[in-house]
């Protein structure tokens, strides 16, 4: 009975999410983007909380900024975003898109998800992303949590020659992740290439292309989280 309740109010809610961001060009469609922007993508929350940070030279994190911080990051000399959220028809989107176009901010989307492990496309992009964006560089999710820590983990390795116990910091509550939650099988993607390096050293991109698994991912972070519940329980 719960459970119906549950899907019917997550149904009206994206329903009603998908009434928004059709045109920001139209004063009245944009008012309500704004208001959509600001209370159901919690944009409210991220006026004074930005989890900035520059976790690389020349390569910068942080949850999903409004137009006066991207004033503030083109200032700052930052020349490209780095999207996770990827292209949507949604506010949060729409006036990214624009506060690029208008601050000469090159803008690039990958998609990622902070709840399931991430495909081998989706990482494969990322990478590619890595290669070629223009630095000084500013990498972002909603958050700024969860998928950006991630990829930031991941850019450590690969282009900033940090090792692996270095790069899993950046999946950290110092960023507001929260590792025994969903989100929790970002780092279990991280600790099972960790247990894969020492056996022999491979790098991640090439683990990612070559052995990684998402479904066996997912298989043992499910079990992994079973026992954990089970010995809470015993205990």
């Amino acid at each position: 009975m719960i459970r119906r309740i549950l899907k019917k109010l997550e149904k009206k809610e994206q329903k009603l999410r998908q009434s928004f961001g059709h045109d920001i060009t139209d004063p009245k469609e944009r008012k309500r983007s704004q208001f959509h922007f600001n209370w159901l993508d919690h944009g409210v929350l991220r006026l004074r909380w930005h989890n900035f940070e520059e976790f690389a030279p020349g390569a910068y994190r942080s949850n999903h900024p409004n137009h006066a911080r991207f004033e503030a990051y083109a200032a700052m000399g930052i020349k490209s975003v780095l999207n996770l959220r990827g292209v949507a028809q949604q506010p949060h989107y729409l006036f990214e898109v624009e506060s690029c176009q208008k601050l000469g901010l090159t803008l690039v989307n990958s998609q990622m998800a902070a709840r399931r492990a991430p495909s081998v496309k989706e990482l494969t992009s990322l990478i590619s992303a890595f290669e070629t964006i223009e630095r000084p560089f500013l990498l972002h999710c909603k958050s700024g949590a969860d998928r950006t820590g991630l990829a930031a983990a991941i850019y450590l390795m690969m282009f900033a020659g940090a090792p692996l116990s270095v790069a899993q910091k950046q999946l950290s509550f110092r960023f507001l992740h929260i590792r025994k939650t969903h989100t929790g099988i970002l780092d279990h993607f991280l600790d099972v290439y960790a247990a894969r390096t020492a056996q022999s050293p491979i790098a991640i991109d090439e683990w990612i292309t070559t052995e990684y698994d998402p479904e066996e991912l997912t298989k043992s972070f499910a079990e992994k989280q079973s026992t954990l519940r089970f010995w809470q329980g015993w205990r």
